[in-house]
């Protein structure tokens, strides 16, 4: 998902997605300390993405007050 695409989502939907996007993170560690995943790359590129979503979250927040 790029910043855009971020940006187009509700906040509803983006906390949503957030959420979920957690969850596969933490189980895609715990998944890699217990045998290597065919990709390490993707646990960077992930938590990265959570970053995004959560940079357009408090960037809302700020918006409102």
């Amino acid at each position: 998902m790029k910043k855009e695409e971020i940006k187009e989502l509700g906040t509803q939907d983006l906390k949503d997605r957030l959420e979920q996007a957690q969850k596969d993170y933490l189980q895609m560690k715990i998944n890699h300390a217990i045998s290597p995943i065919d990709n390490p790359a993707a646990i960077t590129r992930d938590r990265k993405m959570i970053a995004r979503m959560k940079t357009e979250l408090r960037q809302r927040e700020l918006n409102n007050k």
